[in-house]
């Protein structure tokens, strides 16, 4: 070998060797520390959104200049480990395993929030981040936009199985409210429609149904708007018929609205989860996804759908799927009762109040691609 091509081969080695330390560093640069735990801050002009590692739980997203946010539940314990908190992502289930399931050590929930995220890329007000499900066989990748000029974050995630058999799944987002935000006055609306209880008798639990907002505990009507001092039913699971879902939840007192709005072809369920401890408010689950059966795999299968609607998706050996949504806040005035109906229409989410019919108006980023008009 002459000392040209010696000198070529050892310049490529050491650029080799570059390209795998910044790959390695960036993401370790990208991290920050909240609450003595590793995330990843995203910073615009209008909200600031925080990103836990250990889970990719969302834990913060409040408005600049008001810093009170609405995702805060299970936020305080051990800051080492991965854990569920705040606004978390179920895969590759919803609910509890089987027995057997259980005993080779699946959690409830599946594993997403039990792995290190890794992060790929990070700017200022985007992330790119993916976690691996060692016992699922799946791997969910996360590219989550802030809007650099608007109260918005848009998030696109794709589950792809790297198991060599095909296998059924779910996947449910889990925001969660919690206090100060949540208090007694809070109230939650959407567009869902026909619903039912959790823990119904099979192979029928749909029976008895309602229709949003209401549930039913011991046959009286409950007003799921709303929560005190019971949270019982404390797991009702609706269909959305439209096109497009939303739900909200306003704090009129505190003057901040928080939403989500998504395509129902990609999560057709709503699921609404409470919990009161001490006569208050701890927690409201505004729980959207692939599923409204609170079951394990074995149940779900053998009864398949509800209300027409599937109980839960299927992905082929090494095939991937992709969803997305969008979360935004706004602020209310006082006196703001909540939202009748939101209108998506050349960019902007309209919310017609309810009992007044006032119009707050929410520009949505062009870029980001909810895009199904009602």
């Amino acid at each position: 070998m002459n000392l040209l091509a010696l000198s070529l081969r050892v310049m490529r080695s050491l650029s080799n060797l570059v390209v795998l330390s910044i790959a390695i560093l960036c993401p370790l640069l990208a991290e920050d520390v909240v609450d003595g735990r590793r995330s990843v801050g995203l910073e615009g002009r209008r909200a600031r959104l925080v990103v836990d590692i250990l889970g990719g739980s969302i834990v913060d997203f409040h408005l600049v200049g008001h810093g009170l946010n609405p995702l805060r539940w299970a936020n305080h314990g051990p800051t080492d480990e991965p854990r569920s908190m705040s606004h978390f992502l179920c895969l590759d289930r919803w609910g509890l395993p089987s027995d057997a399931e259980s005993a080779n050590g699946m959690p409830s929930h599946g594993e997403a929030t039990k792995v290190s995220w890794e992060i790929l890329d990070q700017q200022p007000t985007s992330v790119r981040m993916f976690a691996d499900l060692p016992m699922a066989g799946l791997r969910v990748e996360r590219h989550l936009k802030l809007a650099s000029d608007a109260p918005w974050f848009h998030v696109v995630e794709t589950v792809t199985n790297r198991n060599k058999l095909g296998r059924v799944y779910n996947m449910v987002q889990h925001p969660t409210l919690g206090p100060p935000f949540l208090d007694k006055t809070v109230v939650v609306d959407s567009n869902a429609a026909k619903g039912f209880m959790q823990g119904g008798e099979m192979p029928n639990p749909e029976v008895p149904s309602v229709l949003w907002p209401t549930a039913l505990k011991d046959g009286e009507p409950v007003d799921l708007r709303l929560l005190s001092d019971d949270h019982d039913p404390n797991v009702v699971s609706y269909v959305i018929e439209d096109e497009i879902g939303w739900v909200t939840a306003a704090n009129p007192g505190m003057g901040l609205l928080i939403g989500y709005v998504w395509l129902t072809a990609e999560y057709p369920w709503l699921n609404i989860w409470r919990r009161v401890e001490f006569g208050k408010p701890l927690a409201r689950g505004l729980e959207f996804g692939t599923t409204g059966l609170h079951q394990p795999f074995s149940t779900l299968v053998r009864k398949g759908e509800i209300f027409g609607r599937p109980l839960l998706d299927f992905l082929d050996a090494s095939e991937s799927k992709t969803r997305s949504y969008v979360g935004f806040l706004t602020a209310i005035p006082s006196q703001y009762r909540g939202v009748a109906e939101a209108k998506l229409s050349s960019g902007t989410l309209t919310l017609i109040g309810r009992g007044d019919g006032s119009e707050l108006a929410v520009p949505m980023p062009a870029s980001f691609g909810i895009t199904v008009e009602p």
